[in-house]
């Protein structure tokens, strides 16, 4: 199980009709073992108002998994990366609460390795796959930022979605300054 911890910055500027915000941070998420993931999502945005806001994003991944072929006989490894694009726009309806939307587009390229009889590499094919990322959660104001707690879908489900049929779970929290 992967957690994705979220670290944003905030940047706050007074403007004569009110208050706007710029942040910036995002995603880190670590899982190693048998199955390995990195990832770094790093995002930028701007806090219009109180109920609205909107940013773009990177996604970074790297994903292995070390497993036996379907004849149980010869392991084999699966490498794969992700690069992306996302944009977010986030409505807050309340204080505490947060509904996010995000679309993405993802390549992803990578390769099988065969370790038994001997070892061998095959490229998998890369293509750039959509996701469309819809979800909300928990947002509580602190003394310098917010701490914030979510969970996504990837709404369109696409054949290789580096998603899959699962949520997506966020725990950060935004520094402001």
């Amino acid at each position: 199980m992967a957690v994705l911890i979220s670290l944003s910055a905030s940047a706050q500027e007074e403007k004569e009709e009110g208050e706007s915000r710029f942040f910036g941070g995002g995603n880190f998420g670590l899982a190693i073992g048998r199955y390995t993931l990195i990832s770094v999502n790093p995002q930028v945005g701007y806090r219009f108002n109180r109920f609205l806001g909107a940013g773009l994003g990177l996604n970074l991944v790297y994903a292995s998994q070390k497993q036996k072929d379907v004849y149980g006989n010869n392991y084999y490894k699966l490498v794969q990366g992700i690069t992306g694009l996302n944009t977010f726009v986030r409505f807050y309806p309340t204080q505490r609460f947060m509904i996010q939307v995000q679309p993405e587009g993802n390549y992803i390229f990578g390769k099988e390795i065969y370790y038994q009889p001997v070892k061998e590499s095959y490229k998998l094919n890369t293509e750039i796959i959509p996701s469309l990322l819809v979800g909300g959660g928990m947002v509580t104001p602190t003394g310098r930022g917010t701490a914030i707690f979510s969970v996504m879908y990837d709404v369109l489900q696409k054949p290789g979605s580096p998603y899959g049929n699962r949520p997506i779970v966020n725990v950060g929290y935004n520094f402001s300054f």
